[in-house]
């Protein structure tokens, strides 16, 4: 006999804020059209006004990838000669829950609901003043020519990488999705401050990691800043109701990224 139950979404919860670049930061993009001139690799931008920004794509895989390090969920095997290493896919683990899991594991429990977190792509937010900067050499971004050494001649093979330069700000906004399966016994969303201390410790990781590429080179290092944390139920929705403020994690929030530690 098959088994059914009931997945209703309880309530979002929507964080966001600011990434302020510290250093230069590259996420490629395609170099198809690249003009005599032109950078070897250049940054990804919007195709309809030509504006860098950071796909969600590259936030979230990097979140992840470093949360699950730091909880040990990061298996190592080797095939066919060759070592690789998977990301956790056991829907146990509250970190798979929050980021998601494969599709064929989806109906091996109830409480296995969809993906939580959405991590939307981030703006440039001060496009105007890179744009009217007088030392950027493309459109909101820098030039970084680096030269590679040959161990063995020593010669050298200057490439150039295009950047967005250091003080760069782009939008943060991420969303937190809670169902029935989440919420305790006492009714109150138990896995909502678990999932929003794993969302609190993947962007303290990254923060002291990088986004995008070339980061152990120097490139890539963030700032996050939270400035509001919000959410809504599913009959606010029914009703037209506007977010409520959730001060209680805009405070964690504010001890985890913004830097205000607590006195020891």
């Amino acid at each position: 006999m098959s088994e059914t139950y009931t997945l209703k979404l309880d309530r979002k919860i929507f964080i966001q804020g600011e990434i302020k670049l510290l250093t230069g930061m590259h996420v490629g993009g395609s170099s198809l059209g690249l003009g005599i001139g032109g950078a070897d690799k250049v940054v990804i931008r919007n195709p309809v006004d030509n504006v860098p920004y950071i796909p969600g794509s590259s936030i979230k895989g990097k979140m992840r990838s470093l949360l699950e390090k730091s909880l040990g969920l990061v298996q190592i095997s080797q095939e066919r000669g060759e070592w690789t290493g998977k990301l956790c896919q056991n829907p146990e683990e509250d970190a798979v829950q929050l980021f998601g899991f494969p599709a064929d594991m989806a109906d091996t429990k109830p409480d296995y609901a969809p993906t939580r977190l959405t991590v939307r792509d981030s703006r440039l937010l001060n496009e105007q003043t890179l744009a009217e900067a007088e030392n950027t050499d493309m459109y909101c971004t820098e030039i970084k020519t680096e030269v590679a050494i040959d161990r063995l001649t020593s010669k050298a093979n200057p490439r150039q990488f295009e950047r967005v330069p250091a003080g760069a700000r782009f939008g943060l906004d991420l969303v937190l999705d809670l169902y029935n399966v989440d919420a305790g016994s006492n009714g109150e969303n138990s896995r909502a401050d678990r999932f929003v201390h794993l969302v609190c410790q993947a962007l303290s990781l990254v923060e002291d990691d990088y986004i995008g590429g070339q980061g152990t080179r120097g490139y890539g290092q963030v700032e996050f800043i939270v400035t509001s944390v919000t959410e809504r139920t599913a009959d606010s929705y029914k009703q037209g109701q506007m977010e409520r403020q959730l001060s209680e994690y805009q405070e964690q929030f504010a001890l985890f990224i913004n830097k205000e530690k607590a006195p020891v």
